[in-house]
């Protein structure tokens, strides 16, 4: 209890003592007293006008910490005129040192992307818009990235060119007797640019020499494609005692003889009613196929429809083009009488059972009807039943 408590720390003596009053304590209050009289005299001179205000030099400031009176030789940082010119602001009276003679504004567009900091200079601004930067066109990618899902696939590019069918164009591409741009490519679905260069291989082409066209003379009663409702395709019909002896494919240098690959793979390219007669396309070529029943086909079919009751000039002409089926209009056609009771029919599409519906439209029966050309290839002297090879230089 007697004993004097230790400090924590030991005193250092340059730090004035805690218990011990300033030194300049009286200097202090007397400072104090004087701004206390100073404020109470401008607030008198505010509100009296007998007595003078300080001078502007003399007024103290409120958030001076030193207690001296500030005056204009006193630097201050926060002061407009001396602290830096920050981003986007204008110096001041920049424009009024720059202002022309005349009163002008000494700007030929607005503030707004003509200041100073950018490089802008008075009257340049529209003086060339084809060297100024700011109307310069948006810059281009040197090497635009392409989307490669807009790309055609290798499989249809060849299609489109005319090479084979895309079925035998994945074929081949499995088999690696693709190249495209000097690379083999073995992947299905591959996508390769338009103007890319494709090649195909020796055994491709062999390949290709070796698929068949057939052409053949279908008897009613046998259906084009699948077999349905008991009667069977016309498929069957294609075997060795059913080849026509006159064909010219059996008499040239290099017979081609029947195989049963020839059978693997053929198909009809266009169908042909079951109760109508004549020539029928079966092909193992995807070529032929897309070129007679293709979307974009224009080949020309030719048929000869033996009819029944009376037709009239005005029915003939809508026979030719005016008739619509199943809300779409049909194509033009070339229609004219063969001999008194069997018309000539030359199409470009066909519809299902096309031609009787047509007839039917006109108030005539079609009682036989008969295909007797597919483009510039025609049925000829093929009889009844019988099948003959396309010749390598007969083209639709």
């Amino acid at each position: 209890p007697g004993l004097a408590k230790h400090p924590v720390r030991p005193v250092d003596p340059a730090k004035r003592s805690r218990v011990a009053a300033p030194k300049n304590a009286n200097a202090n209050r007397d400072m104090n007293s004087a701004l206390t009289k100073s404020a109470g005299a401008q607030s008198i001179a505010r509100k009296s006008p007998d007595v003078a205000p300080r001078p502007e030099n003399q007024r103290q400031r409120n958030h001076r910490y030193d207690g001296k009176p500030h005056t204009d030789s006193t630097p201050d940082s926060r002061a407009p005129a001396e602290r830096a010119v920050q981003r986007g602001e204008f110096k001041r009276d920049e424009f009024k040192r720059n202002a022309p003679k005349d009163g002008g504004s000494g700007r030929d567009t607005p503030r707004r992307g003509g200041k100073a900091r950018d490089g802008f200079k008075q009257g340049d601004f529209n003086k060339d818009r084809a060297t100024n930067p700011m109307f310069a066109p948006k810059p281009v990618a040197s090497n635009p990235q392409v989307n490669e899902d807009k790309l055609p696939r290798l499989s249809k590019r060849m299609a489109q060119l005319g090479l084979c069918s895309r079925r035998e164009a994945d074929e081949w591409i499995s088999n690696g007797w693709v190249k495209v741009d000097g690379v083999v490519i073995d992947t299905l679905g591959t996508r390769i640019a338009p103007d890319a260069r494709i090649e195909i291989s020796k055994a491709a082409e062999k390949h290709q020499s070796e698929i068949v066209t057939i052409l053949l003379h279908k008897p009613i009663g046998y259906v084009s494609g699948q077999a349905e409702d008991g009667y069977q395709p016309a498929i069957v019909l294609v075997h060795p005692d059913n080849q026509w002896p006159e064909d010219p494919t059996l008499h040239q240098p290099n017979p081609r003889e029947f195989k049963r690959g020839h059978l693997h793979g053929l198909a009809p390219a266009g169908r042909l009613d079951i109760d109508s007669t004549g020539l029928l396309v079966l092909t193992q070529d995807g070529r032929v196929a897309r070129q007679l029943i293709g979307e974009d086909s224009t080949v020309e079919k030719e048929y000869l429809v033996r009819v029944e009751g009376e037709l009239s000039e005005a029915g003939l002409k809508k026979l030719n083009h005016g008739l619509e089926l199943d809300g779409v209009k049909l194509k033009p056609a070339k229609v004219s009488w063969q001999n008194e009771d069997q018309l000539r029919f030359v199409l470009r599409e066909g519809r299902k059972r096309q031609i009787r519906r047509m007839c039917e439209l006109v108030g005539l029966n079609v009682v036989g009807l008969k295909r007797v050309r597919i483009g510039s290839v025609s049925l000829g002297k093929l009889p009844l039943g019988q099948w003959r090879y396309l010749r390598p230089n007969e083209k639709f």
